[in-house]
């Protein structure tokens, strides 16, 4: 690689040192570095850490750019450079020391009165959680048009391999490797005591997630959100459609260990 584009969180490095530190190095290396995204970008540093790597890989999806994260925050899954390595990093780089991994995305569409909006896609997950007053969701989810289950529920995350190890985990959600292909079904905080397992599916599922009436009386009202961002407004009858999505992410590895060793190391799960 010898062109490259620099995504910075301008709140992990405030005054750009970082950024002007890599665009320094690798204009020394004979590299350039572009002010905006091209056809001639050849892959995307990225400068802050996981939520980071999730607006990048949103915001350029359709530019098919390889990406590497510098993690200047704290865990750093997705970021895979600490500070201290981001030398050898970007010679690895140049050198053309590294692997390309693609990661399945999920796109989704509601629909909304009646009414679809328009599609969004989502790397790590698409969570549908309540607002306003506290209490459950009903949920009647749909698998290829046919009545899987129904839940009662703070939420429910569908999630990506890649994001099996973000909210999902978090969630009680198994730990999928990420180049997998499936869809990961996780219900937050489940209130009954049968419907409470994550449920695997297949990537070529066609999940729709309806909102149900919990209680006469009571208005559902509920929230969206794709990787966190985007959120829509759901109401009782409204209802989203979740499918593997047409793009990929594309995300450059340097490290020679597994996911095992990747998982012990920062995460401490083994």
């Amino acid at each position: 690689m010898k062109t490259f584009y620099i995504y910075t969180n301008q709140t992990k490095d405030g005054n750009g040192e970082i950024t002007q530190y890599i665009r320094d190095y690798l204009n020394l290396k004979g590299c350039l570095c572009r002010s905006e995204v091209d056809d001639k970008v050849e892959g995307m540093i990225v400068l802050g850490g996981d939520g980071t790597m999730l607006r990048a890989a949103r915001e350029y999806v359709s530019y098919h750019i390889p990406m590497i994260g510098v993690n200047l925050g704290t865990l750093g899954y997705l970021a895979e450079v600490d500070r201290e390595e981001i030398e050898p990093a970007l010679d690895s780089l140049i050198a053309g020391r590294y692997e390309l991994e693609p990661r399945m995305m999920l796109g989704g569409i509601a629909v909304i009165a009646g009414t679809s909006t328009s599609p969004q896609t989502a790397l790590n997950d698409i969570v549908i959680n309540r607002k306003g007053a506290l209490h459950a969701i009903n949920f009647n989810i749909y698998v290829n048009g046919r009545l899987l289950s129904t839940y009662n529920a703070d939420g429910i995350i569908v999630s990506t391999p890649t994001g099996s190890t973000a909210y999902n985990l978090s969630a009680g959600g198994p730990i999928v490797e990420p180049r997998a292909r499936l869809i990961l079904l996780t219900p937050v905080c489940s209130h009954t005591l049968v419907n409470n397992r994550s449920i695997i599916l297949s990537e070529d599922d066609v999940i729709d997630i309806e909102i149900g009436r919990y209680k006469p009386g009571e208005k559902q009202e509920v929230d969206a959100s794709f990787d966190g961002r985007c959120p829509v407004s759901l109401n009782e009858g409204d209802k989203i459609r979740i499918i593997r999505s047409d793009e990929v992410t594309t995300i450059i590895k340097l490290s020679e260990g597994s996911f095992l060793d990747t998982l012990h190391r920062k995460m401490r799960v083994f």
